[in-house]
């Protein structure tokens, strides 16, 4: 018996800003998504801090002396809701910054609206 696939939704411009991304950043953040279509979480995906356990997990790809990431919710049994993607460009450590994490949460209320739309 074969597990049925969860769909995967790009919430905002998270598809159109992954387009930009060089082509392994691309192949990196596609198979963590797949892993986490399965079921799996790929070795690259952490849970994102501040967002209360493990529903929203970032996938970092490194690629040519940049990093890359991808920020997904499996929150809901029917879809893979992608949060953002977005080059990390801050001098400030590991943190994500401030703007980042701001439009990840408007995204994830607007994945809550559309699950719940789906829903009806």
């Amino acid at each position: 018996m074969t597990a049925s696939k969860r769909q995967i939704v790009w919430v905002g411009a998270s598809l159109r800003d992954l387009r930009r991304f060089p082509r392994q950043v691309r192949r990196d953040i596609g198979q963590a998504l797949y892993a986490a279509q399965q079921g799996e979480t790929d070795p690259s995906a952490k849970p994102l801090k501040g967002f209360g356990g493990g529903s929203v997990l970032e996938i970092v790809a490194d690629h040519s002396g940049n990093t890359w990431r991808g920020v997904y919710t499996v929150r809901y049994s029917e879809a893979i809701y992608v949060l953002h993607a977005f080059q990390k460009k801050s001098k400030s450590g590991i943190a994500t910054p401030k703007r980042d994490l701001d439009l990840i949460h408007q995204r994830l209320a607007q994945a809550e609206r559309l699950h719940r739309k789906g829903m009806n």
